[in-house]
């Protein structure tokens, strides 16, 4: 057993779904392991992306890194297709000016296909989420 990033697009990782698009900052960007990179929302709110997994796996704590994120609420699939979603942990996070807002969320080992990501609110107009991280085991084959 080794320990993975299940969110990591080398990992088999796939954004299957977002709600806003600016071509200079996909939502792709959230995948690359990098925190150089993110993607940003365009307008209202909530706003939303989905992670899909390569198959089910098995996670232990889901991190966060973003800007001016109010409130975010993380749920989970173990469909076949991103559906049948159940909430999993709603939090209020802190404001840090000038600086990413890095939240970790310990959750007992829980299996998923996908991950749906919910902004709620933010503390301005627009939001970035430089990272998602689902840490979790894997088989080694």
């Amino acid at each position: 057993m080794r320990a993975v990033d299940w969110c990591l697009s080398a990992a088999g990782a796939a954004l299957v779904m977002a709600t806003s698009s600016d071509p200079r900052h996909p939502a792709g960007n959230m995948a690359d392991g990098s925190s150089e990179t993110f993607w940003t929302t365009t307008g209202m709110f909530p706003q939303e992306f989905v992670v899909g997994f390569p198959r089910c796996v098995t996670i232990s704590r889901v991190a966060i890194q973003c800007y001016l994120v109010r409130t975010l609420r993380i749920e989970r699939s173990v469909s076949k297709d991103p559906v049948d979603f159940e909430e999993c942990i709603e939090k209020d996070l802190q404001h840090t000016e000038g600086q990413l807002q890095m939240e970790e969320f310990p959750l007992p080992d829980f299996q998923a296909t996908y991950l749906r990501f919910i902004i709620k609110s933010a503390f301005d107009h627009f939001v970035s989420v430089h990272r998602v991280m689902a840490e979790g085991t894997a088989e080694d084959a």
